[in-house]
């Protein structure tokens, strides 16, 4: 069917909508593979850089936790969100969940670098943010399939 001048001048006006979650094209693919790129790499960074070094109670870890007066329990546990939100944000149903509490975490981190160690690191929570922000927003239609999916289950 052929398309109307007035479909097609609406169209080439409209503005040009979300890349990563439009369509196909070569456009959208690189964003997307870029924001699969930096979800790999955050990842691997919560994982390594960050959850690995409190689990293994790293000397480095363990004064900082003992000075937060938490000890070894909240070194711990911190470590261990640090690793399940590594590990969820490779999971395409929980990726804007995972995004939005390692941000939470981040804020937590934030406060604690500022009013504990007088903001000697209080930058890297705040740019850690800035991705996963992008990383929640951009996979926020993940939420309404978690959701569906926990309905199911109940």
């Amino acid at each position: 069917m052929p398309e109307t001048t007035a479909s097609v001048a609406a169209a080439a006006s409209a503005p040009d909508r979300a890349v990563i979650a439009g369509p196909a094209t070569a456009r959208g693919r690189r964003a997307r593979i870029a924001l699969r790129g930096l979800q790999v790499l955050l990842a691997l960074f919560y994982a390594i850089a960050s959850a690995l070094p409190k689990l293994i109670g790293h000397p480095s870890a363990a004064e900082s936790f003992a000075e937060l007066g938490w000890g070894s329990v909240g070194m711990y546990t911190v470590g261990a969100l640090e690793l399940a939100g590594a590990i969820a944000l490779l999971v395409p149903v929980l990726q804007s969940v995972a995004a939005m509490a390692l941000s939470a975490l981040m804020v937590g981190a934030f406060v604690v670098q500022t009013a504990v160690f007088d903001g000697e690191h209080a930058a890297t929570p705040l740019i850690l943010m800035v991705p996963l922000a992008l990383i929640a927003w951009a996979r926020r239609r993940h939420n309404a399939d978690l959701v569906r999916l926990l309905r199911r289950r109940a």
